[in-house]
């Protein structure tokens, strides 16, 4: 589930729906949970396009933990559950 690295005016738009079909693959559905309440997409899309180096920024919503990047938003797995 990678989105653009471009950040044109829809990327935040692009990352949300990332985020959240993401979340649904998870079995969260989408009128579950208030992801302005958890993350600000806009303000997330700002770090990772002015960053200089590889950036991850982890974010748990309803117990589940991401990981994204400016290519990528990822399930992170609990080490106990392997």
């Amino acid at each position: 589930m990678s989105h653009s690295g471009s950040h044109s005016p829809d990327s935040s738009a692009t990352l949300l729906v990332e985020i959240v079909e993401t979340l649904e693959a998870c079995g969260l559905p989408w009128d579950s949970y208030q992801l302005h309440d958890v993350v600000d997409v806009e303000a997330l899309e700002q770090v990772l396009a002015h960053s200089d180096g590889d950036i991850e920024v982890h974010v748990t919503i309803e117990g589940i933990r991401l990981a994204v990047t400016p290519s990528d938003v990822t399930v992170l797995l609990d080490d106990s559950t392997e």
